[in-house]
């Protein structure tokens, strides 16, 4: 089944060298790893960053709040799409471009902007992704089709061509709701929550995207519309 993207979808993956047919190759997100992000993989330090044998010594340091919230978060694998064929790998893998499929229960492994949602017949083009626990925000992130609420003027055989309103979605949050395909655009320290602990705004109190995007230069800037689709670090 072929699936419709919008404008600013199919810019996304032309700017990202990726194929939502293809993913990556395995020399590619290699090379990728090496080259952009200096050899380091996918992973966030924690809020509060000890070494070994201080954590031996202490270990109620993992009970601190922040701490056990952040360890609450943090994905494990992440079913990726390389060389054309679906795997699961480890997130911390993960490079800019790569094309990932989330199912309810999974956590976001890294920052992405949703390309289509998928499911059974009865799929309603919704996912919803839990992100409080990243940005404050009370509401799921609701990524659903661009003319969801014209549904009664869709005919159910052209509904599954409807692109997705562009949405991105942030490492750690959690998908409640749904399944969906989705690109990688930010890895690691380049990520919002990385951001946010690097500036000591982790955990959140309130929503933080208020006024991240002005402090920040717009550099996560995603009201659910005119998606920042890729860091400014790319630029």
């Amino acid at each position: 089944m072929a699936i419709s993207l919008s404008k600013s979808q199919q810019k996304l993956l032309s700017q990202l060298c990726t194929s939502l047919d293809q993913g990556l190759s395995s020399d590619e997100a290699s090379k990728r790893r090496d080259e952009e992000d200096d050899g380091k993989f996918n992973v966030v330090d924690p809020p509060l960053k000890c070494p070994a044998w201080a954590c031996i010594l202490l270990p109620c340091i993992k009970y601190i709040p922040s701490m056990k919230l952040f360890r609450q978060i943090q994905p494990d694998d992440a079913e990726v799409l390389r060389d054309g064929h679906w795997i699961r790998y480890d997130a911390a893998s993960l490079v800019k471009g790569d094309i990932v499929r989330l199912e309810e229960g999974d956590v976001v492994p890294a920052d992405c902007t949703c390309l289509c949602t998928s499911g059974g017949e009865n799929d309603d083009g919704e996912m919803l992704v839990d992100v409080r626990h990243i940005t404050g925000e009370t509401k799921p992130r609701t990524v659903a089709k661009q003319k969801q609420q014209q549904k009664s003027q869709v005919s159910k055989e052209d509904s599954s061509n409807v692109p997705l309103k562009p949405v991105q979605i942030f490492y750690g949050g959690h998908v409640v709701q749904g399944s969906g395909i989705v690109v990688v655009t930010s890895t690691g320290s380049s990520t919002l929550l990385a951001s946010l602990i690097a500036d000591r705004r982790w955990p959140p109190q309130g929503n933080v995207m208020e006024d991240y995007d002005d402090a920040d230069g717009g550099r996560f800037r995603d009201e659910e519309i005119g998606v920042s689709l890729i860091s400014q670090s790319s630029e």
